[in-house]
């Protein structure tokens, strides 16, 4: 009996420049990604004061998301696979659809800002951490729940149900946009009518980041969303060899890199958590190391680093 081949060939062919700037860059993006999410759910996980606020539980669910897909596009990106119909080396779903779940984040933070700025009694009494848990979590199960059943039906009836999952994304949408026109008013208008304080001032940094973040994720994501509303209304839209070379999927995928640095970025509580739990922590043996090695070279210098030149001319 002759064995099985269950050999996965590369995305690209490795015969133009442009295929070896594909591969490479999936493998940058696929580390920054996974390195960038992952530092940011290691500084919310471990820092009570950010645990404790709600903004930050959403935070952590998409970067999760961010973090797995980072790690998906060394599959995704690196090798020949299309799902779909047909599909080819597929995942069935289950790699592309951590952005589904940002999706559905992403409309639940929103109307959690928008509660907490604009009825903040009935915020501080029923919106509770462990129910922003469960909406975090009913992201992750609706999104793969739906994606199970969709596997195991029949390809007619498959299509079908994809069909309604792409009309309730639609839906989804529209709602993420007026959402996000009505928390720019409020941060606008509301928040500037208020006597600073600190209060006033996390408030209005947090609704700053979910526009900002909301804007950045359908500005990158909607160009896919919309190619697929093409093909299935019609026969046109535009058609890749796989995921590697789909442009609308990279804009999508790029998500998991720019919405982990927009947090960083709006948030001094969380840049600082980061820091001094992650990176610090990595950045301060190598500097020791660093230091002690300079002091074998130039046991004479006083500041190594200032030395460096100096060692490497005398040695």
């Amino acid at each position: 009996m002759s064995g099985l081949n269950f050999t996965i060939p590369f995305s690209v062919d490795f015969i133009s420049t442009g295929d070896f700037f594909i591969f490479i860059y999936h493998i940058v993006f696929a580390t920054c990604a996974a390195l960038l999410a992952g530092s940011v759910v290691l500084g919310i996980l471990c820092t009570r004061a950010l645990r404790q606020q709600n903004r930050f539980i959403f935070m952590l669910n998409t970067s999760i998301s961010d973090t797995l897909t980072g790690f998906s596009v060394y599959y995704l990106g690196l090798f020949d696979v299309q799902e779909g119909y047909p599909s080819r080396n597929s995942t069935f779903y289950i790699l592309p659809s951590f952005l589904g779940v940002n999706v559905m984040t992403f409309l639940f933070a929103q109307f959690d800002r928008y509660l907490a700025v604009g009825h903040p009694f009935f915020y501080n009494r029923f919106i509770t951490r462990w129910f922003v848990v469960a909406c975090c979590v009913f992201c992750w199960v609706y999104t793969y729940l739906i994606l199970t059943i969709q596997n195991v039906l029949p390809v007619a009836q498959a299509v079908k149900l994809s069909a309604f999952g792409v009309m309730t994304l639609q839906i989804i949408v529209v709602i993420k946009v007026l959402m996000t026109i009505k928390l720019y008013i409020i941060a606008k208008n509301q928040l500037g009518r208020e006597a600073p304080s600190p209060e006033r001032d996390s408030k209005k940094e947090s609704l700053r980041l979910i526009v900002f973040v909301v804007i950045c994720f359908l500005s990158l994501w909607c160009p896919s969303f919309v190619n697929i509303m093409v093909r299935y209304l019609s026969n046109g839209g535009l058609r890749f060899k796989n995921e590697a070379t789909n442009a609308f999927a990279i804009m999508a995928r790029f998500n998991a890199l720019s919405t982990p640095a927009l947090y960083i970025w709006g948030s001094p509580a969380l840049r600082t958590a980061v820091w001094s739990t992650v990176w610090r922590r990595v950045c301060t043996p190598c500097h020791n190391r660093t230091t002690r090695f300079l002091h074998t070279l130039s046991p004479s210098c006083k500041n190594p680093v200032s030395c460096i030149p100096l060692v490497f001319c005398t040695s």
